[in-house]
């Protein structure tokens, strides 16, 4: 299957690869990644840059239903990713997409080992009920290139990939398209400059389409 095109950003190597998925994991260290709940990770992070540490109760990798329950009352956002599958313990997260959606909905980007091969998934919260993914490649023999991780993410759905299309499918939703220009971002411990890849891709594309909507904007006026 030919691999999808990638677009290329300025200032990104797209060549660079990890040395490994699971060093963090045959050392029995805890990642960021480990904790599903994207409100809780933001604010560990938080409270480590400040030199504080987390309470134990905020690096726990999966809440309890009653705590979801009761994270969701303080604010719909706070359930944002706790509802993800449990990561199984020869897996980890090798990137997330984040929606500024009310309930701040996740979607996980996966590698586990299967013997001597590497397996990708692609989970959301609703258990892909509403979107179906289908990752490619399906295996590798080693990490994947940035390269190869964004022409996975891009050809994962339809109307744009597995980071775009949830911006791409609202666009006809609301009353300016520059609502959307955030709505979508992406994190990953594997591949830091993930994030300012996919933001440069979204400058671009809401640039792109500025021009259309002042012109829309000007007819209505006459």
């Amino acid at each position: 299957m030919a691999q999808h095109p990638v677009a290329e950003v300025a200032g990104i190597d797209l060549d660079f690869t990890p040395r490994s998925y699971f060093i963090e994991r045959d050392l029995k260290l805890a990642l960021p990644s480990d904790i599903l709940g994207r409100a809780r990770r933001d604010m560990a992070r938080q409270l480590v840059a400040e030199g504080e540490d987390p309470p134990a109760e905020m690096l726990v990798a999966a809440l309890t239903e009653r705590d979801r329950v009761a994270a969701g009352r303080v604010h719909p956002m706070f359930m944002g990713g706790e509802y993800l599958p449990r990561m199984k313990s020869t897996e980890v997260e090798i990137a997330r997409i984040s929606l500024r959606s009310v309930t701040a909905d996740q979607i996980s980007v996966r590698a586990r080992r299967r013997g001597v091969r590497t397996a990708y998934s692609i989970l959301d919260e609703y258990e892909n009920e509403y979107v179906t993914y289908d990752p490619r490649p399906r295996t590798s023999s080693r990490p994947l290139s940035m390269r190869r991780l964004v022409a996975l993410l891009d050809g994962a759905c339809e109307n744009g990939g597995a980071v775009m299309s949830h911006t791409m499918i609202l666009m006809d939703h609301v009353d300016s398209a520059e609502e959307l220009h955030h709505f979508t971002s992406v994190e990953s411990d594997f591949y830091p400059a993930l994030g300012r890849y996919y933001a440069a891709r979204f400058d671009t594309h809401f640039s792109s389409i500025a021009p259309q909507d002042e012109e829309d904007d000007e007819w209505a006026e006459e």
